[in-house]
């Protein structure tokens, strides 16, 4: 019944949710409006602004609650609930944190609903957990269906032998280009629906393989719009990085592109043919443009950009960065380095204890 639901949160929770959101958020949903991801106060105003008038919930996922982005957006939004619905605030609020937490013992005193974020699961891999799976059933993503995609891609991943186990080829072939002096991948597609996506996956392999002066840069880009600006330097730069494409086989909707008698445009050789049609012949065009110009090409392709089928590519992408980071000697579990920064900044804010 909400025109609006705010997910605050910040780093893996937030990305792991905001990713497939993103991409599949229905037209009638309630608006998803981001909190909690950064510490501007301009964009805090902006957001504010962004409430006036809406009937709203809000869910605040912070693992530990230490963490100042979610915390302080948290302690602001509360009260503005509290100003604009009274006693019936708390109806509205939920929070999703450790069982023990600060956030539970908030959420006792003032009635808030309060979902278990599982301890023994980092942010980044919770896209199945209740912190993903709430903020996505609100945007209404069949959420079911995402479950069973990622539920299929473990069984087949967990029974398939290693010669034909694609997440563990995925594994040993970012390695073996990493040991040839690829330091850098791409992630990239031709659907602007994963621009957010993106953003899950670099965390993902940042925060899992970036140790002990380890790992493989990730980026990530958007094609074919980023060919007009990213396209000279990955044609003809620096030969330290690889591509892996996502290929979409079926699109949701599809355009045909009509002829016109004036062909002022010089279009008509295209007429007949669909946008998708079109879509794909620049993305085949543009890997042997790379792959000519010595950057290696990863595909992987998805049948359609669904709710089943991103559930498989969140589970592909997980276990093959488990497998990547043992390969490469790290624990792909932990992220001691994150944990640095904040200790300075505490201590510069005068946080009691640093």
């Amino acid at each position: 019944n909400a025109d609006a639901f705010v997910l605050i949160g910040v780093g893996g929770s937030n990305n792991a949710a905001r990713s497939v959101i993103e991409a599949l958020r229905k037209d009638d949903a309630p608006e998803i409006i981001y909190a909690g991801n950064t510490l501007s106060p301009d964009a805090m105003n902006r957001m504010m602004k962004r409430l006036e008038g809406k009937s709203i919930y809000i869910d605040c996922i912070a693992k530990n609650f230490e963490t100042l982005e979610p915390g302080s957006s948290f302690r602001i939004l509360r009260k503005y609930m509290e100003k604009t619905y009274g006693e019936e605030a708390g109806k509205r609020i939920i929070a999703t944190g450790t069982v023990g937490s600060s956030l539970e013992t908030l959420c006792t005193k003032y009635g808030y609903t309060f979902l278990e974020f599982p301890l023994n699961v980092g942010g980044r891999y919770t896209a199945m957990t209740n912190v993903g799976l709430l903020p996505m059933a609100v945007a209404g993503i069949d959420i079911s269906e995402l479950v069973k995609g990622a539920r299929d891609m473990q069984i087949r991943v967990h029974e398939e032998s290693a010669e034909k186990n694609i997440a563990y080829q995925y594994a040993c072939l970012r390695n073996l280009y990493y040991k040839e002096g690829y330091r850098v991948e791409m992630l990239s597609s031709f659907e602007p629906q994963f621009r957010f996506f993106y953003k899950w996956w670099i965390q993902l392999f940042a925060e899992s393989e970036g140790k002990d002066n380890k790992g493989i840069f990730p980026s990530g880009v958007d094609f074919t719009t980023d060919l007009h600006s990213m396209g000279q330097y990955i044609q003809e730069g620096r030969r330290d990085l690889f591509e892996t494409v996502i290929r979409i086989k079926t699109p949701a909707n599809d355009i045909i592109i009509n002829p016109d008698d004036d062909n002022l445009d010089g279009l008509n050789y295209l007429a007949g043919k669909t946008m998708d049609y079109v879509n794909k012949k620049a993305m085949e065009g543009t890997v042997k443009a790379h792959v000519d110009g010595d950057v290696p090409n990863i595909i992987i392709e998805m049948n359609k950009l669904d709710a089943k089928n991103i559930g498989e590519l969140i589970y592909f992408f997980e276990k093959a960065c488990a497998m990547s980071g043992m390969i490469l000697g790290v624990n792909p579990f932990n992220q001691p380095g994150v944990e640095k920064y904040k200790k300075n900044m505490f201590h510069l804010l005068e946080k009691p204890g640093y």
